[in-house]
């Protein structure tokens, strides 16, 4: 799965591709916030539809979905 540029995304997509992603890599939301070194609270707002990730925020996810299409385990 390869995530669209991220002003391609419509603000619902986004919120719920992320939140696949998290439930996917079997973290919560405070994990996977810390995994991409920002807060539980801007997670739970993009999960929620209330704002969208920085482009470099949905790099960092399109890396870790790209990891775990490899199998691989991401920190």
């Amino acid at each position: 799965m390869t995530i669209k540029k991220p002003l391609a995304i419509k603000q619902p997509e986004v919120g719920q591709l992320i939140r696949k992603v998290r439930l996917s890599a079997g973290l919560t939301q405070e994990q996977f916030a810390n995994t991409l070194g920002v807060t539980y609270s801007t997670l739970n707002r993009w999960e929620n539809g209330h704002t969208k990730p920085s482009p470099l925020a949905m790099e960092k996810i399109e890396r870790m979905l790209q990891e775990m299409e490899r199998g691989e385990q991401f920190n």
